[in-house]
């Protein structure tokens, strides 16, 4: 489609011309006012205006054959039509075929005159695309079973979740690690460090300009806010830069504030985590190599400080974040740099470091740690293997997670990577915890483990028709996304997971309408759809760099079939208000 210069004045529209009638100069004057208030007027050039209406918002071909199906050809779909509908289709959990109808009536402020409550395809319309009521992912509670080993399930964790910005120059506070509890997040990491007197604790980012928060004020919020989201344990993540005297102090605190919720081992050695389940309502803590460690074995702290350099015509990637990279095509790299060892080394204390290291940590402090840091020797692949006789932490390293971060982007705080954390972890209630596919905890019969790049058979095929938007015109000005017209919204959709599943698609941009209609429907492949998460978001179209409208990441495993109202969200991961799309989902 030919692309018209947003720089230039826009098409031509006609001027507002009151409809005939007998309405007085005063009523006309009224309902032109009214009107204008429907239509965007932008200013062009300097001599006159034009005014765009806010688009047709016709209800979709596909949602009037499926009112008349289930309200039998009648005009209205009363109570007994919409449970068939909901008993085929679904909805929310807990809503009957009655309150949907009274809530859509009231929410439209509409009173039926005589006989029972019934919905007119438009009161169908609004039903559809109303998240509360007709939402996109199958479970809004906790389903999957919690009972396996924590190292059974996906974590949702946080990193640095102390810093209010980046990681030079910012302040350290609770507020964050308070925000991260309230969507869910269950690993909250601390870097402890004496204070200036060095006679307590504060929580920073060592070796920079941050300031400190004391490490009392962020374990009291984690108390207060740790379950508010989810009942399933919090894990404390300790990156520990103390003196003995310091860590007994430590211990105390912990004590003190978590009380009978801090869950510690009574053997020095655990053989297998607790499950989820057994572990409601509880406090964890984990330990990591502190930097001095990771600096002795030949890290330094420039790898932690490497600046991104970006080529002519990335600003969308420097703003959004980069394209998400196949993990296995990361550790390959890993595996190719110089500093494999070094690498290797950083990523955990091994054996016989972490027993030289224990010999200088105050006994009520290491008694207190659940989840130990640790590897054992040799390379990547031997460190993922099982040990029978103890559990241990094992994580990528803080300069390798640099590395990857000035490869894909310095916005790794926000942005797709983070964009797709936050959809797979929706799954399972949003509870935290998500549990692993059957086929990452086995091994084959001939001893090798799953391989993502294998040329595996498809599962499944998902269907996905975008119908329409709409919301922006609430929660944006006028003139956010173009100083002359309404935006030209397109939708790119698509797949993360496995290689041969992940794949982006891209509809056309619809011209000057803040309420788009596509009506375009794509098809995608699955092979492993239990780790697949769909991808969706919405760009403005311009000459230049095409603006941010919008972005949602949904788990496939959760998606409901049917035609489903989906909200989008800002790139920071924040809800907008009132913008959503109308989506398809259907499985063959």
């Amino acid at each position: 489609m030919p692309k018209r210069d947003k720089g230039a004045p826009p098409r031509a529209s006609p001027p507002y011309t009151p409809p005939p009638g007998t309405e007085s100069e005063a009523e006309g004057a009224d309902e032109a006012g009214a009107s204008a208030a429907e239509m965007g007027t932008y200013k062009c050039c300097i001599f006159f205006t034009r005014r765009f209406a806010l688009g047709d918002t016709t209800t979709p071909e596909d949602v009037r054959v499926l009112f008349s199906r289930f309200a039998g050809g009648s005009p209205y779909m009363g109570a007994d039509d919409l449970r068939r509908y909901l008993a085929a289709w679904g909805g929310a959990d807990g809503e009957v075929a009655e309150q949907v109808v009274d809530r859509v009536l009231q929410d439209r402020s509409r009173t039926p005159r005589f006989g029972r409550p019934a919905l007119t395809v438009d009161d169908f319309m609004h039903f559809l695309f109303s998240e509360d009521l007709n939402p996109s992912l199958r479970h809004s509670k906790v389903h999957q079973d919690m009972n396996a080993p924590l190292s059974h399930y996906f974590i949702y964790t946080g990193h640095n979740s102390y810093l209010t910005g980046n990681q030079l120059s910012s302040d350290c506070s609770d507020t964050p690690i308070i925000k991260a509890l309230q969507i869910g997040i269950r690993v909250i990491e601390l870097d402890i460090w004496p204070n200036s007197s060095k006679d307590d604790i504060d929580v920073l980012h060592g070796r920079t300009l941050t300031a400190p928060v004391s490490l009392i004020k962020c374990l009291r919020s984690i108390k207060e806010y740790a379950f508010v989201a989810s009942p399933y344990p919090v894990i404390i993540t300790l990156e520990d830069h103390l003196t003995p005297d310091l860590q007994a102090k430590v211990a105390k605190m912990v004590l003190e504030v978590f009380g009978d919720i801090l869950y510690y081992p009574e053997s020095k050695h655990l053989q297998e985590f607790p499950s989820p389940e057994a572990l409601k309502g509880r406090v964890l803590l984990s330990t990591k190599p502190p930097k001095e460690y990771l600096e002795a074995k030949g890290g330094t702290m420039k790898d932690r400080e490497i600046e991104p350099q970006f080529k002519k015509g990335e600003r969308e990637e420097a703003a959004w974040g980069v394209e998400v990279p196949d993990i296995q095509d990361e550790m390959q790299v890993a595996d190719r740099q110089s500093d494999d060892d070094i690498l290797y080394h950083e990523r955990g204390l091994d054996d016989n470091d972490s027993q030289k290291a224990c010999k200088h940590v105050a006994p009520e402090y290491k008694h207190l740690i659940t989840i130990k840091a640790g590897k054992p020797k040799g390379a990547l692949v031997d460190a993922l293997k099982n040990d029978p006789d103890k559990v241990r932490r094992l994580s990528l390293s803080e300069q390798e997670l640099a590395k990857v971060a000035a490869r894909n982007g310095p916005n790794i705080g926000h942005g797709r990577a983070l964009w797709l954390m936050y959809g797979f972890y929706k799954a399972n209630g949003g509870c935290g915890y998500v549990k692993k596919p059957d086929f990452l905890m086995q091994t084959c019969p001939d001893g090798k483990v799953f391989d993502p790049k294998a040329d595996l058979p498809v599962k499944a095929t998902l269907k996905v028709k975008i119908y329409m938007g709409e919301g922006w015109h609430k929660d944006f000005k006028q003139t956010h996304f173009d100083s002359y017209s309404p935006p030209d919204f397109y939708v790119k959709v698509g797949i993360a997971g496995v290689p041969l599943d992940s794949v982006m698609r891209k509809t056309k941009a619809v011209e000057d309408n803040w309420v788009p209609v596509w009506e375009e429907e794509f098809a995608f492949p699955l092979t492993v759809p239990e780790i697949a998460v769909l991808r969706v978001e919405v760009h403005k179209q311009d000459v230049s760099e095409d603006d941010f409208g919008g972005q949602t990441a949904l788990p496939v495993e959760d998606l409901r079939p049917g035609i489903r109202a989906v909200s989008l969200f800002d790139h920071k991961g924040h809800k907008f208000k009132s913008v959503k799309l109308l989506m398809r989902f259907e499985f063959t």
